[in-house]
Formats: C-alpha cells, sequence, structure tokens
C-alpha cells in the first residue's frame, strides 16, 4: 500500500501507453543525479553509518507541485524506509537528501519522484478559500484527493482521511473550520509519511559500496621490521645484524599507545643481491649493505616468502596475532616487482619485458635508473600474472593481513586492479587497499573508482593557506564519494622541504594538520624524533636512508632528552577518537582569515549514536550527539602570526549573533568566541588552537 507496482527505471506508472517503448527521460524528469562513478558503472562509497548526501535535478511541466524520495536497498535485498529530498536552494529544482548505510556490503540506492495533488491543492486552497475563490469547488477536489489517498494509508490511519474527506465535502461546517482540519499535527505527519504520489518516476538502482570503518578511519604508523633490534658492533669484528618481527614485536606497545590503529610494513620478502643498491641508493654495495626491500626475491623465495634475516612465517604471524592483542591491524606492501634473482624471472621470463639486446628492462623514470629491480609486463601473461598475484594476496591473507598498501598500482594496467580488487571483495570485502600513487589526478581519481579503498595524497607539497584550503574543499567535495585521502605527513621516500628547513614547529604544524584534516593520516617511523637531514640540499631523499640500511632508533633516550613530538602525536590520536566528528571527511568546513599563512576550519557530526561509540564504554543506548571541532593553524613555523577569523555560523550550527564558550585541547585554557575573533599564534610555543564547542545545553 506504501508503494504500488514499481515502474521501470525512468518511466511513469503504467497506463494506456504502456506497452510502447520507454521516453527517454521520465515523465517526471529526473537529472543528473549524483553521487554516480562513471553513469553507474562503478559504485560510489561509504562506510557504516556515514551520512552522505544523493542530490538530483527534479522539475516538472507548468506548476505543479512534486515530491522526490532517496530510497536504499541493502545487500539483502531489502528497502529501507525513504528519506525525503528537499530543494537545496528555492527555484533551482536541485534536490537533496542525507543517507546513511547501516552495514557493510553491496547496497543500491535510486530517486523516486511523483505529482503530488494533496500539496498542489493545499497550496491553492489556501490562498483561494480565504479569498473567497471558488470555495465549494476547491474544498470538494480537496475531498475528493482525501478519498483517494486513503487507500494507501495503513488500515489503523485510514479512518483519519476518511473523515477528512467527508468533512471538506460537509457544507454545514464553514469552509474556515474544513480549511483549518487540514492543518492538524496528526493529519500533516500522515500526509508526509504517505503522500499521494501521482506519476510516479524513478531511476535506475545505481550502486552503492559499504565498507568497514577502517575504510575511511584510522592512524597508519609506517616502520622497518629489520631496523628495530638491528645491532652493531662497535669493535668491527662482524657487521650489522638484522632485527626480526620478534625484536619488532617490541615496538608495538609504544606505537599503540600513540593511539595508532594501523602498522604498516614495507616488504618483508627475500632481497636479491644482483645490482643490490648500498647505503644512499649507491650502486657501489658493501658486504653487509641488506638492500632494498622493494627489491624483492632471491633464491630464499619471492612474494609469498619472507626474508630469513626477519625471521619464519610462524614469527610473522605471532607478530600480526600480537598487534591484534594491541589493537593495531597490520597493513603489508604489495611490490608488484621482482629483484633479478626472484623465482618468477627464472620461472616465467615472459612476465617481463626483453630489449633489443635480450636482456630484461629494468626499471627506469629517467634519468633515475632502478637496475636492482624489474618490472611486470602485464600484456605478456596477463591471465598467467593475474593468477599467481591472486594467489599470492590470497596467502597473506590467509596470514591475518586484511589491508595491503600497494606499491605505484599506478604503473600497472587499471583492468587488473578493478578485477583482483572486485575479486577479492566478493569473498572477503573486509580486506582493503591502499593506492600508493603520487602520479596525475585522472589515473588517482580512476584507481579509487574501479575499487581502492583508499589513496596516497598530494597532502606533503601543499603548505600555503590557499594551497590546502583548495586542495581539501576538492577531497572533502565530489571526491569523497569515491577517493579517500590517507594523509602521510612523510614517507620512506618523502622528505618535503617544509620539514628540512621548518623544524621541530614544521613537524608539530604538519601533524596537527593531517590528523584533523582527514580521517585517516600517517606517519613513516622516525617523524616524531624530527628526522630532518636531506641526502642533498633540494632532495626529498633522507640522508641515511631506511630504504637501504638498518637504522635503530633509541626511543627511550629521544624521550628523556624531549627530542620526540610522540606526546603531542598521543595527543592527537586520543583526540581524534574521542571525537566522532573527526571520522568523516564530507564535513569538514573552511573559515575565513585575514592574513596569510593561517588557517581555519571545523567538523561537525550531528546524529543519534550508541553510546559506546561516543564515551568508549559498553552500551547499547543512543545519545544525542553534537560534536563540533574547530581549528586554527599557523602554517609559518618560523613567525609568530595574528588575524581576526571569520566563523562560519551556519556550519557550526550557531545564529549569527551567537557567543559560545571554546576550550582548546592543546594549552587547557577556555574562551568565549563570536563570529569574529583574534588568533595570535606562537609557532614555537603553540602552533595551533583545537578547540572543542561547548553549547548551552552541554
Amino acid at each position: 500500500m506504501r508503494r504500488p507496482a514499481e515502474p521501470g527505471p525512468g518511466r511513469a506508472r503504467a497506463g494506456p501507453s504502456a506497452d510502447r517503448e520507454a521516453p527517454r527521460i521520465g515523465r517526471i524528469p529526473i537529472l543528473d543525479v549524483e553521487p554516480l562513478m562513471g553513469c553507474g558503472r562503478w559504485p560510489a562509497k561509504a562506510v557504516v553509518g556515514e551520512s552522505f548526501q544523493v542530490t538530483a535535478t527534479v522539475f516538472r511541466e507548468g506548476h505543479e507541485m512534486l515530491g522526490a524520495e532517496v530510497v536504499l536497498r541493502d545487500p539483502h535485498g531489502r528497502v529501507q524506509p525513504p528519506v525525503r529530498m528537499a530543494e537545496l536552494a528555492p527555484g533551482t529544482d536541485r534536490m537533496c537528501a542525507e543517507v546513511a548505510p547501516t552495514e557493510p556490503g553491496h547496497w543500491h540506492f535510486r530517486i523516486e519522484a511523483w505529482g503530488a495533488p494533496v500539496a498542489h491543492w493545499r497550496h491553492d486552497a489556501e490562498i483561494k478559500v480565504p479569498r473567497g475563490q471558488d470555495v465549494e469547488l476547491m474544498l470538494t477536489e480537496g475531498s475528493l484527493l482525501f478519498g483517494r489517498a486513503a487507500e494507501g494509508l495503513p488500515g489503523k490511519d485510514r479512518p483519519t482521511f476518511l473523515r477528512l474527506a467527508r468533512l471538506l465535502a460537509d457544507r454545514a461546517v464553514s469552509p474556515t473550520r474544513r480549511l483549518e482540519a487540514v492543518a492538524d499535527p496528526d493529519v500533516l505527519d500522515l500526509i508526509g509519511r504517505y503522500p499521494l504520489r501521482d506519476l510516479l518516476t524513478t531511476t535506475e538502482w545505481y550502486p552503492l559500496a559499504v565498507h568497514r570503518e577502517r575504510a575511511l578511519t584510522g592512524a597508519w604508523y609506517e616502520f622497518f621490521p629489520r631496523s628495530e633490534g638491528a645491532s652493531f658492533d662497535p669493535m668491527g669484528r662482524r657487521g650489522p645484524m638484522s632485527g626480526t618481527f620478534r625484536t619488532a614485536m617490541k615496538r608495538l606497545p609504544a606505537i599503540a599507545d600513540m593511539g595508532f590503529d594501523v602498522v604498516y610494513l614495507p616488504p618483508v620478502h627475500p632481497i636479491g643481491t644482483t645490482f643490490r643498491k648500498g647505503s644512499n641508493n649507491t650502486l657501489e654495495t658493501g658486504p653487509y649493505d641488506p638492500g632494498s626491500p622493494w627489491a624483492i626475491g632471491s633464491p630464499d623465495g619471492g612474494h609469498d616468502a619472507i626474508h630469513p634475516d626477519l625471521g619464519t612465517i610462524e614469527d610473522f604471524d605471532a607478530f600480526v596475532r600480537y598487534a591484534g592483542d594491541l589493537g593495531l591491524e597490520v597493513a603489508l606492501d604489495l611490490a608488484l616487482q621482482c629483484s633479478p634473482d626472484h623465482p618468477w624471472v627464472r620461472e616465467h621470463p615472459e612476465w617481463f619485458t626483453t630489449r633489443a639486446d635480450g636482456t630484461i628492462a629494468y626499471a627506469e623514470n629517467p634519468p633515475k635508473k632502478y637496475q636492482d629491480i624489474y618490472p611486470l609486463n602485464f600484456d605478456n601473461d596477463p591471465e598467467g600474472i593475474y593468477r599467481e598475484v591472486l594467489r599470492v594476496v590470497r596467502h597473506w591473507m590467509d596470514h591475518g593481513v586484511r589491508i595491503f598498501r600497494v606499491d605505484n598500482p599506478h604503473t600497472k594496467p587499471a583492468p587488473f586492479w578493478e578485477r583482483l580488487l572486485a575479486e577479492i571483495d566478493r569473498t572477503d570485502p573486509d580486506v582493503l587497499f591502499l593506492a600508493e600513487a603520487f602520479t596525475r589526478p585522472a589515473m588517482m581519481h580512476t584507481l579509487a573508482k574501479i575499487g581502492f579503498h583508499q589513496s596516497y595524497t598530494y597532502f606533503t607539497w601543499k603548505n600555503s593557506d590557499w594551497e590546502l584550503e583548495e586542495y581539501f574543499r576538492e577531497l572533502s567535495g565530489d571526491a569523497a564519494a569515491y577517493m579517500r585521502p590517507n594523509v602521510f605527513v612523510n614517507t620512506p621516500d618523502i622528505l618535503n622541504e617544509y620539514l628540512v628547513h621548518g623544524g621541530r614547529p614544521a613537524f608539530e604544524i604538519r601533524a596537527v594538520l593531517a590528523a584533523l584534516l582527514s580521517p585517516t593520516w600517517g606517519m613513516y617511523s622516525g617523524y616524531e624524533l624530527i628526522e630532518n637531514v636531506p641526502v642533498r640540499p633540494g632532495s626529498e631523499e633522507y640522508r641515511d636512508s631506511e630504504k637501504y640500511q638498518y637504522r635503530p632508533r633509541d626511543w627511550e633516550a629521544a624521550e628523556r632528552e624531549r627530542r620526540s613530538i610522540a606526546p603531542l602525536i598521543t595527543r592527537l590520536n586520543a583526540f581524534r577518537r574521542a571525537h566522532p566528528a573527526l571520522h568523516r571527511l564530507r564535513n569538514l568546513r573552511f573559515h575565513h582569515v585575514d592574513q596569510p599563512e593561517l588557517l581555519c576550519f571545523s567538523k561537525r557530526m550531528t546524529a543519534a549514536v550508541p553510546s559506546a561509540q561516543v564515551h568508549h564504554e559498553a552500551g547499547e543506548s543512543l545519545v544525542a550527539l553534537d560534536d563540533t571541532v574547530l581549528a586554527v593553524v599557523n602554517l609559518n613555523p618560523h613567525m609568530v602570526r595574528e588575524a581576526t577569523v571569520y566563523l562560519d555560523m551556519a556550519a557550526l550550527g550557531l545564529a549569527p549573533d551567537a557567543e559560545f564558550a571554546v576550550d582548546d585541547e592543546l594549552s587547557g585554557e577556555s574562551y568565549t568566541w563570536r563570529q569574529a575573533n583574534y588568533v595570535r599564534l606562537e609557532p614555537h610555543i603553540q602552533p595551533a588552537h583545537i578547540f572543542t564547542l561547548r553549547r548551552d545545553d552541554s
């Protein structure tokens, strides 16, 4: 009774012309539906509980009123209660509704639009009847409409409309009283819940992929297991010795204590010796140089093997289990490339590119040469390579890995990834893939659309206020429907000039920005120790890069000597966990600052959520949540900056003239703020304000 038999996509309710070819446009046009990826070829993305906007242009001929709703269909085929759409701005015909899927899986959504005769009648009647125009005709037409609308109501509600239909036709009652009866709250509620829908038109069902929370929200920590526990003989009687999974496990509690959710390991496989790179990426290799972990493969095995220096597969399993006990997920690098010593080179030479002189082509990005790495040629034996990579991925899944960081996916064919990720999603939808694709936007966006759950970003190179605002407006806007940013402040390959010259304040500023702007952020080991020496001026490569040598660190000494910003990172991650607003991307809003080098932004979430989600304790009750975080950051690591911040009060859910209390997470101080506020930030003392808002009812 709520919905008549469903018409097909773009069709109105069946009538005399039902046997004719469907019109190219619906009886009530529904155009420019968003979010759609490739006209519906790929699903839009969300995580469980994440609300997002569905928009469309909906209109009809003449001045007749209409209604529209968004309908979700869950992975079990169950149609959810519809969500009514409203016009974004008067006169635009652009309609919008916020929806939120409730479980992971393959969802669908569609838009339904209809002529709204009851709403149109009410509009005309409220104008005509008080003026004495066509009074009885209008009320009679209303009686007929409510009589027809009663047919679509459940039995318990039907008498309300039937009584109203009789009343509207009763000339013994004054026209004013009859019209007032339509405005009864119970009547209006039924009109809203069970609208009379003429000329019902629907879109097709569009796909929506809903993932677990970690696909959107998390804090990543990257480190090399071989460096944790590595040792050197100061007397030179033996070479350096690699750390192992067992020694690396000792680092995990500190990582968990800093509030990280994911531990990311570079490749842990055997490393080739042919053309092995020495320290600082030199071609001259000493007898104890361990080589780059990305030069995968040796006689000890390939992508499904553990480097003997790190231990055994049982040691790896113990590492994964211990990380899990601490609340950490392990992400493993998936680098589809080989050293010249990889078993694949011997067993499948057709998987590589043979040059005119008969040699296998190594990786190049002229003028850079990577003689220790052979790229795969995915066009020579695509089926063979696909089957082997699928086997490798499933091998590590069987050993507890549910997150893969994919190295340089943009150098492999997009159809390969589309197929592989779809196959993994079909059997194991909880497995996540991060695309490490620092490349052109078209490829980055395409990788996200075809199945990657997260993507690296250009954040490292965005350092000015206008660059950050422009870029994160893009990331949190339309792109958020398919591309989730994982904002790393540094990587083993990227030491930005901002960090080289900015000292400790630069490291603190970038950590604050990454942790608050994006729901997922990450850092490479050593960031907390403010490691910032490049191999040469102007280079983004670290001196004594851990990619090519062991890099043991004295964490305890750094803490004692206060050379570490780990306390700040711990506070940032704790703050992120405590504030659900920071778990989302699409709610990011920027506020005007009247001076450069200062950035102001906020995130707000309003919802009914389980109490355990807010307080991190057991409980099933729902609590009303209005969580707002407001940040002001000095982007200049060298100088004091001061300015006036002008807040978008509507974005904060406040009246334009409101005064409100803010509590600073970093300093512990509280202030009274309003629409315009003076700020002064000293980078060497406190480079940012991180405020929570206290409302009158808090």
